[in-house]
């Protein structure tokens, strides 16, 4: 195994990149990741070779050439499931910024996400989207009162310059820096979990 050692280093540092950044998504790590792919594809050549050639160097016995086509194949697939848990993890932090978020997502947090991520997430925008505006006649906001309100207002403070803010009921405020405000919390929710709001009295 000794010519395998450290082959599966760079899948093993996908992982720990997640590992070591639970609540945020790092930057999509392509280097990583392509070496990854080489590494895949190097070895399967080298499996599919030993196949088609099995007899190969003659100073290998036909045991030894079984064993390390087998150890090639379990790094394969160790290999595999590092690669598929990283991209899946990332997938599931992506869904949870959409309810976060909302369809916008801050300029630092869409750099980290490579151009398929960009795309998944904008896909299931839409496809949330889409569902919300098919419940009843005028749609469901899913992701308004996420939990129970103990109060239909809520008292808000701005944490930084927004600009104008129109309700549901049509009325406009002028969101600035540290104004204080008392708003429908339904109206109000997207606002206090991208960060612009926060609330005043808890």
């Amino acid at each position: 195994m000794d010519a395998h050692e450290g082959i599966a280093d760079a899948a093993i540092r996908l992982v720990q990149e997640l590992k070591h950044n639970p609540n945020i998504i790092p930057p999509y790590d392509a280097t990583l990741m392509r070496q990854c792919i080489d590494t895949l594809n190097r070895l399967y050549d080298q499996n599919a070779r030993s196949l088609m050639d099995p007899t190969g160097d003659p100073s290998i016995s036909p045991e030894q050439i079984t064993t390390q086509r087998e150890q090639r194949t379990a790094a394969i697939i160790y290999i595999w499931r590092c690669t598929t848990a990283y991209i899946h993890e990332r997938a599931c932090r992506i869904r949870s910024l959409r309810w976060r978020f909302g369809g916008i997502l801050p300029i630092s947090i869409r750099n980290n996400l490579s151009e398929a991520e960009i795309e998944f997430f904008n896909s299931y925008s839409s496809a949330l989207a889409d569902f919300q505006s098919s419940l009843g006649e005028s749609g469901v906001n899913l992701m308004a009162n996420t939990e129970p309100p103990k109060h239909l207002f809520v008292q808000v403070r701005v944490k930084e310059d927004y600009g104008e803010f129109e309700t549901n009921d049509g009325n406009v405020v002028i969101l600035n820096k540290n104004s204080l405000h008392s708003l429908p919390r339904q109206d109000c929710e997207m606002l206090i979990r991208r960060g612009i709001l926060e609330i005043a009295n808890p």
